[in-house]
């Protein structure tokens, strides 16, 4: 999309987007705490404690909050859609999101059923986001992938925290006897419901549907092709939808995982695309650059994989499905959200001095604002992380500890320069911004 665009006048407050991007790499560094320091007893299972309060840690305490708080920024500026109380709600996301990790994390780690119970109900708040996004997203004018996603993404939203809301209050016992043995007949179609629409219906969607925006402004790539654009982000939602009937109408049947390959199918496509259009980017001297090819071969990876899976017997080895979520977690995740963040705060932090200052005062450029060689080192840090974790199947106990150190170490070096930017915002405020220097006779 071009800059002209872009209504950046109709930007929320900076505290309203910050509020929700500033704590979420420090909370990402808790979730690698999280793993370094946990009991690593059944990894790489997917079903081991430590691995599902990881996996709700990262997915919640941190992207959850990034990617509500770009939705903020980006509904007022592309779309031109306010969110309504957005004043209200920013403040509450990464506390929700933190508070909802925490409750998962004692309650698959220490088993504790009232844990479940109240991660099931601080599930109501992103609950409640999903809805004002989805009554806020009706007069979008669709014009094109972005503002279609920006439409229509509280609906994916809606269905992954409604089917989590529906497995925690089933760990936890909150239902009544009657209603509990209903849903604990449910609970592998809940699960594979909560997966699907998370991961792909949430993450990968919005992921892509934002990119074919993100991607051409601050990376120069080539815009994909418009055929595939079109399919954007409806390709992404019907065929999961149809999945989500299939898995229902036969919850015990093979044909409920064969659904899925449509899907898969078309993010390899999507995914080839887009890796043809970021590996000839203009800018790819940017220091972030590199997460994203690697992002989106991740997501391929995955997709691959998982339908690979669908053809496999009983006795899978257990690493395919670890491979599968930290490829798709932090690889289709946390790593183009991190190379976002790189460029999206700083400048948010320019724009907003540029507004802010007298015409005649100097405002730092970017570059100065994080500087691109701690990016760049913060993003090799994120990619060994990202290494070690694939690798955690070879020797689970030692490399969880070191791959959760990696991944925390990375996430706290990102908050430090997201701090650095903030530092450097409030700074101008104050001194008001210096005029340039004329030169005298």
């Amino acid at each position: 999309m071009k800059a002209a665009n872009l209504d950046y006048a109709q930007a929320p407050r900076p505290a309203v987007v910050f509020g929700c991007l500033m704590p979420a790499p420090w909370l990402g560094a808790a979730a690698g705490l999280l793993l370094a320091c946990g009991p690593a007893d059944g990894l790489p299972h997917r079903f081991a404690p430590l691995a599902l309060a990881s996996v709700h840690a990262l997915a919640l305490a941190m992207l959850l909050p990034v990617m509500l708080g770009a939705l903020f920024q980006m509904l007022p500026v592309i779309a031109r859609v306010p969110v309504p109380r957005v004043r209200w709600l920013a403040p509450f996301v990464a506390l929700a999101g933190a508070g909802i990790a925490a409750a998962l994390a004692v309650g698959f780690v220490g088993a504790q059923a009232t844990a479940f119970r109240w991660a099931a109900m601080l599930g109501l708040f992103p609950l409640l986001v999903s809805i004002i996004l989805l009554s806020a997203g009706r007069p979008v004018a669709r014009v094109d992938a972005t503002t279609r996603t920006l439409a229509w993404v509280g609906a994916p939203l809606l269905l992954a925290v409604a089917a989590g809301i529906g497995l925690a209050f089933t760990l936890g016992g909150g239902w009544t006897p009657s209603i509990s043995t209903w849903f604990s007949a449910q609970l592998p179609t809940l699960l594979s419901l909560h997966v699907a629409w998370g991961l792909g219906g949430w993450l990968c969607a919005l992921v892509t549907g934002v990119s074919t925006t993100v991607l051409p402004m601050f990376w120069q790539t080539r815009q994909l092709p418009a055929a595939l654009q079109r399919c954007l982000p409806m390709a992404h939602w019907l065929l999961l939808f149809a999945f989500s009937v299939v898995a229902v109408v036969f919850p015990d049947h093979r044909l409920a995982s064969f659904a899925l390959l449509p899907w898969l199918a078309f993010v390899v496509l999507l995914g080839i695309s887009m890796l043809a259009a970021v590996l000839r980017a203009r800018r790819r001297h940017d220091p972030h650059w590199l997460l994203w090819p690697t992002a989106i071969a991740s997501m391929v990876m995955a997709s691959i994989l998982t339908a690979i899976q669908l053809f496999q017997s009983g006795d899978a080895p257990m690493a395919l499905p670890w491979w599968i979520g930290v490829l798709a977690l932090v690889g289709g995740g946390v790593l183009p959200i991190t190379a976002m963040l790189g460029k999206i705060v700083p400048f948010l932090v320019w724009l907003h001095l540029r507004r802010l200052l007298p015409p005649r005062a100097r405002v730092p450029v970017m570059q100065d604002i994080i500087s691109p060689v701690r990016q760049r080192q913060q993003g090799w840090l994120l990619l060994a992380a990202f290494v070690v974790l694939l690798a955690l199947p070879l020797a689970p106990a030692w490399l969880a500890r070191v791959g959760g150190v990696l991944f925390a170490a990375s996430n706290a070096w990102l908050g430090y320069q997201l701090l650095s930017a903030l530092r450097c915002m409030l700074r101008m405020r104050k001194q008001g911004g210096l005029p340039p220097r004329v030169p005298r006779d």
